[in-house]
């Protein structure tokens, strides 16, 4: 994302971490789908370093046919955006950085693609780099700028409009258009050239079938049958998704629990307004009253859930729970060995008490667990107890407690 200064700055909540780590490691880098705001970030939280884009091709070129001669050239105290276009750099930024190892914060990286970017890093930088990943705006910043009246309001916005800064910024921008040149950018770009996939048309078409199987159990055999693949084929185009940020595999919990669950994981894409357009959900009436109303709520709240743990740079250990019995949870969140929290979410305005008949029945079956806090999340903008220690929560009052 090339740094607009004309567009307004809207705080990020990651900024506390990036800040923690630029005083502990001598570089890091922030990764993250295109068009999250790496650069913005960077620039508006480190004005004194100098910035360089490798996305421009004439200081790519340089940096590719003499890196010596560009590293001296830049100096330290630098953000070098888009650094997965010269990884061959990372062997070279080590010495320096080796050279100056009582000195923090010397190498600043930007990279939305991951799949080499990540290989130099750990190749060259291990103990030297910290790794942060930002997502599209989470639900509490788009908050903090438009105000919005409830959580239905919410839930359209960031399904209409999707959660991208620029959108959000710029309310008279055409979605459905800045969507399609955001999916024609990252084929043409990321997948065609950092990824190698041969054929676009049928990675496209493998997208636009998963978009409609969102927050659903991942078939890697259906998808290839239908699309004319390999299973590995499949398996390594969910790998390329996964590591640039598109989509997030939701694993089953496992713990203890042998062969009682469900192995596979459930899809779910960091942001539903890249679904609503790959699906053709384009007005309220659709998304609300249509047949993938729950499950984009569900996306919903998933990708609300792993933003919250990204921006404090953490690992985000969520979980789903499915049993050969039919039991099932939505989301569960590990937070100690044991001791979790677990989520049942119902696309509602008026939660009830017989929505948390699951998370009764997963505390009865899974009785050895400390199951602290069960939570119907739904549409309510008010959180209160239902009984048996069960409790109908906000987004908000959610959020909050993770």
């Amino acid at each position: 994302m090339y740094y607009h200064p004309f567009m307004e700055y809207i705080h990020r909540q990651i900024e506390g971490s990036l800040s923690k780590c630029m005083e502990t490691f001598s570089s890091v880098v922030v990764t993250g789908p295109r068009q999250s705001g790496k650069s913005t970030l960077l620039i508006h939280m480190l004005p004194d370093y100098r910035y360089i884009t490798l996305d421009d091709p004439v200081t790519r070129e340089r940096a590719l046919y003499d890196p010596r001669l560009f590293l001296s050239t830049v100096g330290a105290y630098v953000i070098l955006d888009e650094i997965q276009w010269a990884p061959h750099l990372m062997s070279y930024i080590k010495m320096e950085i080796d050279r100056q190892r009582d000195k923090k914060g010397i190498y600043v990286f930007t990279g939305s693609q991951q799949f080499p970017l990540m290989k130099g890093l750990s190749d060259s930088l291990a103990g030297r780099i910290a790794i942060l990943e930002l997502l599209p705006l989470s639900h509490s910043e788009k908050k903090s700028y438009l105000a919005f009246r409830n959580t239905l309001s919410a839930l359209s916005d960031a399904a209409l409009r999707g959660s991208y800064p620029e959108l959000t910024v710029n309310r008279s921008m055409d979605a459905q258009m800045w969507f399609g040149s955001y999916v024609q950018t990252y084929l043409e770009r990321d997948v065609r050239t950092l990824a190698r996939v041969g054929n676009i048309l049928d990675f496209q078409r493998f997208i636009q079938l998963l978009a409609g199987r969102c927050s659903q159990l991942l078939n890697m055999t259906h998808l290839a049958n239908e699309i004319g693949v390999s299973v590995p084929t499949i398996k390594n185009w969910i790998s390329i998704l996964e590591a640039s940020g598109i989509i997030f595999l939701l694993p089953p919990y496992h713990s203890n629990l042998g062969k009682r669950i469900v192995k596979s994981p459930k899809v779910y894409f960091l942001d539903i307004g890249l679904v609503c357009y790959l699906t053709g959900i384009k007005d309220q009436d659709h998304l609300l009253n249509g047949p993938m109303a729950g499950p984009l709520f569900e996306n919903f709240c998933i990708q609300e859930t792993v933003k919250r743990f990204c921006n404090r740079g953490q690992k985000a250990n969520i979980y789903f729970m499915r049993t050969g019995a039919g039991l099932e949870v939505d989301i569960i969140i590990e937070e100690s060995f044991n001791r979790m929290m677990a989520v049942e979410v119902k696309l509602t305005k008026t939660p009830n008490t017989s929505m948390g008949s699951n998370l009764r029945r997963f505390r009865r079956v899974f009785e050895a667990f400390d199951v602290h806090k069960s939570i119907i999340l739904s549409l309510t903008d008010e959180s209160f107890p239902m009984g048996n220690n069960i409790f109908s929560s906000s987004l908000d009052d959610y959020l909050a407690q993770i």
